[in-house]
């Protein structure tokens, strides 16, 4: 949230306050100086295009509609749906998991599947996601060249951070030529009427 919060008053909320101003200087100027005041119109318009766009990159950072309407397995289906390589899946995820779970899992498993196209040249791909006395446990597999190491980056490294508020751990297993092994693993239950725990 404070990460959220910065961004927003760092980046979307600073432009926005500069199309303000720049829209109400035009607004002063357009009887007097036509042309400036159009200048100023079209810097505002630049302004509020930036401002959109960082605010479509915020919210896809966030939670996508997908995860947020249907879950993490049609979460992780429509992952699978735009990565670029053969990826073959097996989810056994019946009902719900608390939402910080499956917004944590769904941008593991996300981050995974990236990797194995940008870093690791992989070919094919193998997700699997299973919740079961109380445990959400996801493995990324893929055929690539290996070497993935946490402590060289910072996405996986982020990640770690991020499973670790929910007592959640990430594992990596990348020997040199592969294949690489992600397993990402939260204690959670699952979403009741009534109840909902992790």
């Amino acid at each position: 949230l404070r990460r959220i919060e910065r961004d927003l008053h760092d980046g979307a909320q600073a432009r926005l306050v500069a199309v303000g101003m720049s829209l109400g200087a035009a607004q002063r100027l357009i009887a007097t100086q036509p042309q400036a005041a159009a200048e100023l119109v079209g810097e505002a318009r630049d302004a509020s295009a930036r401002a959109l766009a960082e605010l479509r990159d915020l919210l896809r950072g966030i939670s996508p509609p997908v995860l947020a309407d249907r879950g993490l397995a049609d979460a992780v289906r429509a992952l699978a749906l735009d990565t670029p390589v053969r990826t073959e899946l097996d989810l056994d995820l019946p009902g719900r998991l608390p939402a910080p779970v499956e917004t944590a899992a769904y941008f593991a498993a996300a981050e995974a599947l990236a990797n194995a196209v940008k870093h690791a040249a992989a070919r094919s791909v193998h997700v699997t996601a299973r919740h079961a006395g109380g445990l959400l446990r996801i493995e990324v597999t893929d055929d690539g060249t290996g070497g993935a190491d946490p402590a060289a980056g910072t996405g996986l490294r982020g990640l770690e951070r991020r499973l670790a508020t929910l007592d959640g751990i990430l594992a990596v297993s990348s020997p040199p030529g592969g294949p690489t092994i992600v397993v990402i693993e939260v204690p959670c239950a699952r979403s009741s009427p009534k109840i909902s725990t992790c």
